[in-house]
């Protein structure tokens, strides 16, 4: 129950609403890099966002993964963000 207090504010978590830190285009849609400080380390989290049919469309993410520096999870939330992308592309918003 504490994951989902700390994810929808209820918790003792240290982290804030996570800011954009860097963005990169792929294949037509938008990452970025949004990763927070959660217990010393910094969480995998973003966003990737595509106009559709001139709707912006976006679909949040946070995994698991946690780093020891902002710049490793802003790489890795990247490398996440592609995957997610390669895997499922527009069905992403359906």
């Amino acid at each position: 129950m504490s994951f989902l207090k700390s994810l929808f504010g209820g918790g003792k978590s240290s982290s804030a609403e996570p800011a954009a830190k860097a963005e990169i285009e792929h294949k037509g849609f938008v990452i970025r890099a949004m990763p927070f400080k959660e217990n010393g380390q910094f969480q995998t989290a973003g966003l990737i966002v595509k106009e559709i049919d001139g709707v912006v469309k976006e679909h949040k993410f946070i995994r698991a993964d946690r780093h020891a520096s902002q710049d490793e999870a802003v790489e890795f939330s990247f490398s996440k963000g592609r995957q997610i992308i390669d895997e499922q592309g527009d069905r992403l918003f359906g």
